[in-house]
């Protein structure tokens, strides 16, 4: 068995790797060896012969590459678990992945798990997920923006992508934690429009929403390589159903404690749990198109919304695709204020082009095409709280009414 140690300062990170596949071992040592930061032990060899000699004092992440289809690599890593107990986290790697393996490493609290092969940045971003200590994990509340479609096709879910993207560049210092949540478990797209796999199993949480902590949460996550933590199931057109509003409900209060913003693509039924998703929504966004149907139905719409929130957030509804010509008989930005009242927020530039580019690439819009007219016209609405006074205001109306999601 080989071993290779650096040694680390005070205030490096230890990273610990066990690995019997010498080009993985080539890339982790070319990955890491780059940080100052981060103090790389690996060990070659299997877990089933090594588990036992692993050195753990000081570990900040166990990164741990086994055989999920070797039954005594398997027990090794339950063996190595149970010694472990909630500190340091551990990512698993195997070569091959199924529901059983799945099932079996969620038992086990694993934080996370990758599959072969695993690209460099995948895997220091899976290390640096799970790399909180538990004084740094404490629960946040994060800011919720939630689109609601007033009639169907309306581009919900490419404003909630973009919305999404914007508020994880916001940040000062970097990247905000965000997470896009596709509560449409039926007819979802947020994860076609990121050509990333939905990774959300309802149906393994539903017997049991108890289950649901963050450890099963960062497995039911998929990440899109910009950074952006997505929530989605896999479409299930022909199967019409509502699941359980304690299993909605567990997972919305989960999210919305471990991420600085969340945003909610919901769909145009409304469920049992909508109220719950509505009311602890911070924006509520109401999306419609350019038509005299879709005016009315976002009218109707945001009168039924303020019936049921009563005090709750305001709706505010904005207007897709629209279209400003100057001799025209179409309907003018006058008119669209006029019929949907003090609720109407603004309207987005169509720009069909760019939009359909964009979701048959996989990519945001500004992948597509720098400083766009959609985007900046969503930048103007999506700005974080404090810097803007009238979002700041929303904000402190909706923590007012926050609930907690797992007890409503």
């Amino acid at each position: 068995m080989r071993a290779g140690r650096s040694t680390a300062p005070a205030m490096q990170a230890r990273v610990v790797v066990l690995t019997a596949d010498p080009a993985f071992e080539d890339s982790v040592r070319s990955t890491f060896s780059a940080s100052p930061q981060i103090a790389l032990d690996v060990i070659a060899g299997t877990l089933a012969g090594s588990a036992d000699g692993i050195a753990l004092e000081g570990a900040t992440v166990v990164v741990v590459d086994i055989d999920a289809g070797d039954a005594a690599e398997m027990l090794a890593l339950e063996r190595l678990m149970l010694r472990i107990g909630n500190w340091p986290p551990v990512v698993a790697i195997t070569q091959t992945f199924d529901e059983s393996v799945a099932r079996r490493l969620m038992q086990m609290r694993v934080a996370d798990f990758l599959v072969k092969p695993v690209s460099p940045v995948e895997l220091v971003r899976a290390c640096a997920r799970v790399a909180k200590s538990p004084a740094a994990s404490e629960t946040t509340e994060a800011q919720i923006f939630t689109f609601l479609p007033a009639v169907g096709g309306a581009g919900v879910t490419t404003l909630a992508v973009q919305t999404a993207m914007l508020l994880l560049n916001s940040g000062a210092r970097g990247k905000s934690s965000t997470c896009l949540v596709d509560l449409d478990f039926q007819h979802g797209a947020c994860a076609d429009y990121l050509d990333i796999e939905p990774r959300l199993n309802l149906n393994e949480i539903e017997p049991r929403p108890e289950r649901l902590d963050r450890q099963l949460l960062e497995v039911m996550l998929s990440q899109h390589p910009s950074g952006l933590a997505v929530i989605a199931a896999p479409n299930r057109p022909a199967e019409m159903r509502s699941f359980d509003p304690d299993v909605v409900t567990r997972l919305l209060d989960l999210v919305s404690s471990h991420f600085d913003y969340v945003v909610f693509d919901m769909p145009r039924t409304w469920f049992s749990w909508t109220d719950s998703v509505l009311l602890g929504s911070n924006r509520l966004f109401v999306v419609s198109e350019t038509t005299v149907p879709g005016l009315r139905q976002a009218k109707q719409l945001v009168d039924a919304i303020r019936e049921r929130l009563g005090d709750g957030p305001k709706p505010q509804v904005i207007i897709n695709r629209f279209v400003a010509k100057m001799f025209s008989s179409s309907l003018r930005r006058a008119d669209i204020e006029q019929a949907i009242g003090d609720a109407f927020l603004a309207c987005i530039p169509n720009d069909y082009a760019l939009v359909r580019e964009a979701i048959d690439r996989g990519v945001p819009l500004d992948d597509v095409k720098k400083g766009n007219k959609i985007t900046l016209q969503l930048k103007k609405l999506i700005v974080p709280q404090g810097q803007n006074t009238a979002a700041k205001e929303t904000a402190v109306a909706g923590k007012k009414l926050k609930l907690s999601w797992a007890r409503s």
